[in-house]
């Protein structure tokens, strides 16, 4: 016989997750992190440097091919991790500059420039960083990309892991609803002659009452009463829900929003338990309901 993991054809996930990951080429290092909060959809937030914003188009596609919901941040921080990149001097610019330097000299009579105020000037001294070809940008650019494809793989691990410890909490308090609605229908059964009773008397104070009542309008008086009373399609409905749940659970995905929506509905016959409730007993067993109900909705809020 198949097992549940068997039967199970996805792993179910949790929104929650953070994951780290680093990498450099050239003298260029980069820090990659991910983290990943509940959110009722998939909301993505990249940070990146000045002159990075080309990434972000192909992390926003990567990012929504792996998940599907959440609130997503994604940080880009970028070091140099040679301590001197070599300098160069822009033999064009100086050049220009020595041009300017003599036409002021023979109009001024002012002395040339010297060798060390020529190379404080902007742009006349370059790094090679600054001078880097789109090539090797490109380059950069396509490691930068796998190692974030490397975070991402990292945290969409975290949150199937966090997912898979959350299914034994979810199905634990699937199996209490249904042990509750279970007490519930044995408790309603076990009561049968308290409700035949109570509707005596209510039925006696209805004929006692002046201008007497037709016996129409007691018998109709009585359907209202026994069915007020009447908690059995709660209770399958309470039932079909919990059923719903472990299917869901069982299928495994994106499930979150599919299992708040049933936790709504198991919330509504909960209500609609209490207020029909005919005595403390099931009062009490339709609050613990309720209880175990909002346990449930709470862990389902982190789900996928």
């Amino acid at each position: 016989m198949a097992t549940r993991e068997n039967r199970r054809t996805m792993s179910v996930a949790s929104m929650t997750g953070f994951a780290r990951s680093e990498g450099h080429a050239d003298g260029l290092g980069w820090v990659w992190e991910i983290k990943s909060v509940n959110s009722k959809s998939l909301d993505l937030r990249c940070r990146l440097p000045a002159g990075y914003d080309a990434l972000e188009p192909r992390l926003r596609m990567g990012l929504a091919e792996r998940l599907k919901r959440g609130a997503v941040s994604v940080n880009l921080m970028i070091t140099k991790t040679t301590s001197g990149a070599p300098l160069r001097v822009n033999r064009t610019a100086l050049a220009e500059i020595m041009v300017l330097a003599r036409e002021l000299a023979s109009e001024t009579g002012a002395a040339p420039p010297r060798i060390d105020g020529l190379l404080a000037l902007k742009g006349v001294l370059e790094s090679s960083e600054e001078t880097a070809d789109e090539a090797t940008n490109e380059r950069h650019r396509t490691a930068m990309e796998r190692d974030f494809q490397a975070a991402l793989g990292a945290l969409a691990s975290m949150r199937l892991a966090e997912g898979s410890r959350l299914l034994p909490v979810l199905e634990a308090r699937l199996a209490e609803i249904a042990a509750l609605a279970a007490s519930a229908e044995q408790t309603s059964a076990a009561q049968p002659a308290a409700a035949k009773a109570r509707l005596k008397e209510q039925i006696a104070v209805l004929i006692d009452a002046v201008p007497a009542i037709p016996e129409e309008r007691l018998a109709q008086e009585a359907a209202v009463i026994v069915a007020r009373g009447d908690i059995r399609e709660e209770l399958d409905r309470l039932v079909a829900h919990v059923d719903a749940a472990r299917g869901l659970l069982n299928e495994g995905g994106p499930i979150g929003r599919r299992l708040d929506f049933l936790c709504q509905e198991l919330n509504r016959e909960a209500n609609t338990l209490a207020s029909k409730s005919p005595d403390l007993t099931l009062t009490r067993i339709a609050l613990d309901l309720k209880a175990a109900i909002e346990q449930l909705r709470e862990q389902v809020q982190n789900i996928e």
